[in-house]
């Protein structure tokens, strides 16, 4: 059997060597130059920021009114005259009709669960109707952000009564494309220092961007003064203080520079 097994054992293996030096589709591809292909991959790579501090020129406040009565008629004629005297206020105070949008409106069933007969028993309804409102300062000269605010909070306050809900104000720039601008050249000052900063380090020359990318740009909102429960304003005789405070747009960038 040895005579035979070792022959043909022979013969395949000189077989495969054959084929597989025949074979150009399983030989190695030549290796190439990968100079020319995209540096993308290669150079330094930075983040840069860029922040910018603004005073606020818009500010935005969420209102509404509230009525509750024993019948749905009664519980919409309070909440409408309610919401038509703050519409008038805030009309009188300058803001726009366009700078005015109803968020949320409901009727809800008002129920008390009843012990002894183990059912729910209806107690009334309630109407609830929330605008958002846009406060502007169009004339520096005729009112500051502060003071228009809070003389329109004084007057919807006093036009809304024991109905008036103040659920939240903040504040932000009308048009924050000249900031984001600024905010993005500062970016990419940013992003040029920290890579020449690298490159000195290690003895290297920083070439041209090959990659840019800007990955983020926030336009500014100041959090909510107050926001939680809504809960009724008491009647003010007195001007209401408001404070914008400052805001910052903040755009961050990548950025990827060849090196030589």
């Amino acid at each position: 059997m040895k005579r035979v097994i070792w022959p043909v054992a022979a013969l395949i293996f000189l077989a495969a060597v054959t084929v597989l030096s025949g074979c150009d589709s399983i030989t190695s591809p030549p290796s190439t130059n990968n100079a020319g292909s995209s540096s993308q991959n290669t150079g330094i790579w930075v983040t840069g920021e860029g922040k910018v501090t603004v005073t606020p020129d818009l500010a935005i406040l969420n209102l509404g009114v509230e009525a509750q009565a024993d019948t749905v008629a009664q519980a919409k004629q309070g909440a409408d005259a309610a919401m038509n005297a703050v519409l008038e206020a805030l009309k009188n105070g300058g803001v726009a009709a366009n700078d005015i949008q109803t968020r949320y409106f409901s009727i809800e069933q008002l129920t008390r669960y009843d012990n002894f007969t183990q059912k729910q028993t209806v107690t009334g309804y309630r109407v609830s109707n929330t605008v958002t409102v846009k406060i502007r300062v169009l004339s520096v000269e005729s009112f500051t952000l502060d003071y228009k605010a809070g003389r329109i909070i004084e007057s919807v306050v006093n036009a809304g009564g024991d109905l008036i809900r103040i659920n939240s104000i903040g504040f932000t720039v009308d048009d924050p494309v000249p900031y984001q601008k600024e905010a993005r050249e500062k970016a990419l000052t940013d992003a040029r220092d920290k890579a020449r900063q690298i490159a000195d380090k290690d003895g290297l020359k920083l070439g041209e961007p090959t990659f840019i990318s800007e990955t983020n740009s926030s336009i500014p909102y100041n959090l909510p003064q107050y926001y939680g429960l809504a809960v009724p304003a008491p009647m003010i005789t007195i001007g209401t203080s408001i404070s914008p405070g400052e805001t910052t747009v903040i755009v961050t960038i990548q950025v990827a520079y060849d090196i030589r």
